[in-house]
């Protein structure tokens, strides 16, 4: 055959071949193209069709409602086939997720309650406003600012007495014994809520409880370690019953200084990706019991799940909440902003917990008003 001929044909061969491997890809790169702006064009008229139905409502309506409260609720709609855990927040509602978030507050200081229809003073912070203004536990406070907060949740009066640091809030207050109304002014200050209590128990069993996981949780921990170290405590129980979660990072970073090394917790993402955080400690001091219950959740679960993959304590309780889900807050140019479910996290042995919990190694229910779970983390830790 003449090589001509054949470098002709071989020529129109590999031509044809281009045509038919690149063909297919071109139409569905197009194709992926014409979805994209279909779905760019009805998103755009579906966000005119909301504009035109808030001006409607607002024009129809019987009641008096403006467009930015109208904006909101239609913000916060967009949250409503997504999980428990998602929300829209307005200005207000963010500040006040943000404050819990750090454990940082402008405030006086006092940890209040309703009790008998009354917001009641349990105690005042040690060190804070409320506390060196002579407030007292089992106060009743019956106005802010010359507010009546009869009726008020402790939450709405809580609400009442937080502001800026450095801003004056005036409280009137009831107290058994006195004639009359006392009244308080204070000024308040930045108040930081340290989230650990601990204490060294009999045998010389060391005692943390954890409330959340707070911007001042690792601090904290750190000193009750550093505490029980100094007193040859060597045995350690945590407490993270209704302890409802808090900051990833920030129990990464405690758990950092009890489990070995390995890895502490698994993300995985939408997409498939997994991040893996890890512990560096090559020097375990202590050996340790965590009590857990069904108010424990989230922080709490990676926590004790970590604790009981990597073998190095006793989980005592019952099974906790079962929230496995890691979610992103993110501040919004209106000042509200939103709480995003972005992934959910795996136990170290990449065991899911969201809807299914930690199950506790030991099951102990408290069925009385003695600590059965405490009184059994104690002897499992003088049996070791």
């Amino acid at each position: 055959m003449n090589i001509k001929n054949l470098t002709k044909k071989g020529t129109i061969f590999i031509l044809i071949l281009t045509i038919i491997i690149s063909t297919p890809s071109t139409l569905v790169f197009s194709e992926a193209e014409s979805i994209q702006q279909q779905q760019e064009i009805d998103l755009q008229q579906d966000l005119e069709f909301l504009g035109k139905l808030i001006k409607f409502i607002k024009a129809n309506y019987a009641y008096e409602v403006t467009e930015e409260e109208l904006m909101e609720g239609a913000m916060k709609g967009l949250f409503y086939y997504l999980d428990d855990y998602s929300f829209y927040y307005n200005k207000e509602e963010f500040e006040e997720l943000t404050q819990t978030v750090s454990g940082d507050f402008g405030g006086i200081g006092l940890h209040i309650t309703e009790k008998n229809g009354h917001v009641t003073v349990l105690t005042p912070i040690n060190g804070t406003p409320g506390f060196r203004a002579g407030i007292k536990p089992d106060d009743i406070v019956v106005s802010v600012d010359d507010i009546d907060i009869k009726g008020f949740t402790s939450k709405q009066a809580a609400d009442l007495m937080r502001g800026e640091p450095g801003s004056k809030v005036k409280l009137g207050i009831v107290r058994e014994g006195e004639p009359k109304v006392l009244y308080f002014d204070i000024v308040r200050e930045l108040i930081i809520i340290n989230p650990i209590e601990y204490e060294i128990l009999k045998d010389n069993i060391g005692y943390i409880k954890i409330i959340e996981f707070n911007e001042h949780t690792l601090e904290n921990v750190l000193k009750a370690l550093g505490q029980f170290k100094i007193e040859k405590v060597d045995k350690v129980i945590f407490d993270v019953r209704n302890n409802p979660g808090g900051s990833l990072n920030e129990v990464v970073n405690v758990l950092r200084f009890l489990v070995p090394r390995g890895p502490i917790v698994h993300i995985k993402y939408s997409n498939g990706e997994i991040a893996t955080y890890n512990s560096y400690n090559d020097d375990v001091n202590f050996k340790l019991a965590v009590l857990v219950n069904k108010g424990s959740a989230s922080a709490s679960e990676i926590f004790a799940g970590a604790i009981k993959d990597l073998g190095v304590g006793t989980i005592i309780g019952t099974t906790t909440f079962g929230k496995g889900t890691v979610q992103s807050i993110m501040p919004l140019v209106n000042g509200g902003g939103i709480k995003l479910t972005i992934a959910e996290y795996l136990t170290a042995n990449m065991n899911p917990v969201n809807k299914v919990g930690i199950e506790p190694d030991i099951i102990v229910e408290n069925k009385t008003e003695e600590d059965l779970q405490l009184k059994k983390a104690i002897q499992v830790l003088k049996e070791q």
